[in-house]
């Protein structure tokens, strides 16, 4: 829309005047605390609230009918006029509902105080001010090109491990959801199966936001494994069970903003038919789904006048619906998710890796929308402490294709922990916004509004964060993430101690297919990561060159949002690849130089390890404590197992035949006395001189 502009300037200093003229909801609320705070950290001072509008330099007030603010949801204006008796120019904030008021006060504090969606995740530098200049020039809200639009905070461990309490407290959910409202967000699932008991979803209503629901909970129902444990859970035995929990989930909900989720699945999130074999054909499968959906969306009308529902088409439900064997009723969002590295394709289970196309086919009415992943916990290769390894164009292209094809009703995004995403957040941000992108432009703005100087430089690791990712397969897609470095790892691990070792695991098919035998797929992923910690070694290189020149503030950004994820690709890629050499040694009988290789593995995840705690200063404290799904603790263990056990295959029973037949010196080999030279050496000390020895 056209903005009326002037070349006046309001100035402000201190404690700034606000009245508001309209019913102080808790949205509203909590949007003005967000707004007071952000004075106080600019100018030094909070805003004063006033009863008299003639005193106030801001107004906020709920439109009416005469109003120019736009017509559409969540719409909101700002507006100058001249104060009756003073003359100067007053800002107006004009919205229609309670999202409007909160996207325009966070409006103000983004620009005209300068605090970013992402200030708290980012430690954003926030300066002191003196005054403040606010142009005066009118501004219309333009609608967002996603109706529904918001964050899926999944996999949330860091979340639950970073503060005491359990479930997560107010203190860990605001900053997640005032993220998410600065990010023109307005629908959020708050977390993975919490307990009921929990805080999350409370605050999110309390916040504005609008609730919805995991697929494998539909309707937000308590998991039928729970309320009724030792039961049979199949639907077709106890349909009254299942609708009693449905009921009661519909009932506790029914007042709130809800985007009612329809689905059915199996408990634990998978095929329902894999705990009721009679379910035996696709068309029994779509038959069971589409009844339970139905009857899911009728108890729903039921309750709640207009309600607004979705049907998650995820994994085999979306299968079942393009093979024309799920109906649903016409009204419902139909999602449609990515395969959780971002390709809109189904997703790879276990070995299967169909690709489906998982987007509304041409002709395939209604209203339509996506999940996607910049985050995701696969057990195989998917990225959960670090960024999405894929890159910006990647994104831009899957989404604005996903747009293309008429998913504009819905966009839920796997956020994950935020920390350590929210370059790619941001991403998703713009893009339910605009509908589009300049990725080279957005990376610009990026790098400006986090960052104090030496963008440039910045901005170039960011970019090329995604050509050091190693390509683990044949699609655009097939980037590894963190838990390439350690899933395979340990199984690697299990399947070679279990003494399985001369037939191929059946669980790394997915990384090595063709190879017949477990060796070759070993030597499969050594390849990998011998060029993938190369490729790490030489963006950690640029990145510490960077580092140096930076000053204090920027350094520990760079540090916490770029370095720590290179540490963690060149440390995994590197002990993923002296496992894979210690194996390679073993199976030849080198049982010395097997030990080494394994301690080079355990020291090379130990630095991952320690980077992820340099990481946790300042409130920062315990957040990567209960990294349970990566598991770099786990992997450092699943090593130190490795080599003790390597070590009982030749230096055993005395752990002192190594030392004589590498380290002792031909003078003393055949004269020692036992008494002084029988103290074994730790692992740590025979390794690093076994290393020094067989110059590895």
């Amino acid at each position: 829309m056209e903005n009326r502009s002037s070349n006046q300037v309001v100035r402000w200093q201190g404690a700034v005047r606000i009245h508001v003229q309209m019913e102080q909801t808790s949205p509203v609320q909590h949007a003005l605390r967000m707004l007071f705070r952000d004075f106080a950290s600019v100018l030094g001072a909070g805003p004063e609230l006033v009863d008299d509008p003639a005193q106030a330099e801001i107004i906020v007030r709920q439109a009416v009918d005469a109003d120019a603010c736009p017509p559409y949801p969540e719409a909101f204006a700002i507006r100058f006029t001249a104060a009756a008796e003073t003359g100067e120019s007053v800002l107006t904030i004009v919205a229609r509902d309670d999202l409007g008021f909160v996207y325009g006060l966070l409006y103000l504090s983004e620009k005209n105080l300068g605090i970013q969606p992402f200030w708290f995740w980012a430690d954003q530098t926030i300066g002191k001010r003196e005054a403040v200049d606010v142009p005066c020039i009118d501004y219309d809200a333009p609608p967002s090109k996603v109706r529904f639009r918001g964050w899926f905070v999944n996999d949330e461990v860091c979340l639950i491990g970073w503060k005491e309490p359990y479930p997560p407290s107010r203190e860990v959910w605001l900053p997640v959801f005032e993220a998410l409202l600065r990010c023109g967000g307005n629908m959020v699932i708050p977390g993975t199966d919490l307990p009921k008991t929990g805080v999350h979803a409370e605050l999110a209503a309390e916040m504005g936001l609008w609730l919805t629901h995991h697929h494998a909970e539909p309707l937000g129902a308590e998991m039928f494994l729970r309320a009724y444990t030792g039961r049979s859970a199949s639907y077709k035995e106890a349909p009254e069970l299942f609708e009693r929990l449905w009921r009661e989930a519909i009932e506790k909900q029914k007042d709130d903003k809800i985007l009612w989720v329809l689905s059915f699945r199996g408990q634990g999130d998978k095929p329902f038919w894999e705990n009721d074999p009679s379910f035996d054909t696709p068309e029994k499968r779509g038959a069971m789904i589409s009844h339970v959906i139905q009857r899911q969306y009728d108890m729903i009308r039921e309750k709640v006048a207009d309600p607004v529902a979705c049907v998650a088409l995820y994994g085999e439900i979306a299968e079942l619906y393009k093979e024309g064997h799920v109906k649903l009723p016409p009204d419902v969002i139909k999602i449609w998710a990515d395969n959780g590295y971002g390709k809109m394709v189904s997703r790879r289970h276990g070995n299967l890796n169909l690709r489906i196309p998982a987007l509304p086919a041409q002709g395939d009415g209604g209203r339509h929308g996506i999940y996607y992943h910049v985050t995701f916990h696969d057990l195989q290769a998917s990225n959960h402490l670090t960024m999405f390894p894929g890159s910006a164009d990647f994104l831009k292209q899957e989404v604005e294709a996903a747009f293309a094809a008429g998913a504009t009703e819905y966009v839920l995004v796997n956020s994950g922990n935020i920390r350590m995403h929210i370059y790619t957040l941001d991403i998703l941000r713009a893009l339910w916004q605009h509908g589009e992108m300049d990725t080279a432009e957005h990376l610009r703005q990026f790098t400006s509004r986090y960052y104090a100087g030496h963008h440039v430089e910045i901005a170039e690791l960011y970019r090329s964060y995604s050509e050091a990712a190693i390509p683990y397969g044949p699609n655009a897609d097939d980037l590894a993430g963190d838990e390439f470095y350690h899933h395979p790892a340990r199984r690697i691990v299990g399947h070679w101690l279990q003494g399985r070792s001369s037939e191929p695991d059946p669980g790394l098919i997915w990384a090595a297919p063709g190879a017949v035998t477990f060796a070759e797929q070993v030597r499969r992923f050594e390849v990998r990561c011998e060029a993938g910690a190369a490729e790490w070694s030489a963006w950690l290189g640029r990145c510490n060159e960077l580092i140096d020149h930076l000053d204090e503030e920027d350094r520990s950004r760079v540090i916490d949002h770029l370095r720590l994820q290179g540490i963690l690709h060149q440390s995994g890629a590197e002990g993923f690849f002296w496992l894979c050499r210690s194996f390679a040694a073993a199976s030849e009988g080198l049982y010395p130089q097997a030990f080494v290789h394994a301690s080079q593995a355990m020291w090379s995840y130990q630095r991952g390890l320690q980077a992820l705690r340099e990481s946790e200063h300042g409130k920062w404290e315990r957040f990567y404590s209960a990294d349970w799904l990566t598991n770099v603790q786990s992997t450092v263990d699943n090593m130190d197992t490795l080599r003790r056990f390597l070590r009982m295959q030749g230096d055993s029973p005395d752990f002192f035949l190594w030392y004589k037949e590498y380290l002792m010196p031909e003078t003393e080999k055949y004269i020692y006395l036992e008494n002084t030279h029988r103290n074994p050496l730790s692992d740590d000390e025979l390794a690093l001189r076994l290393q020094q020895f067989f110059g590895v």
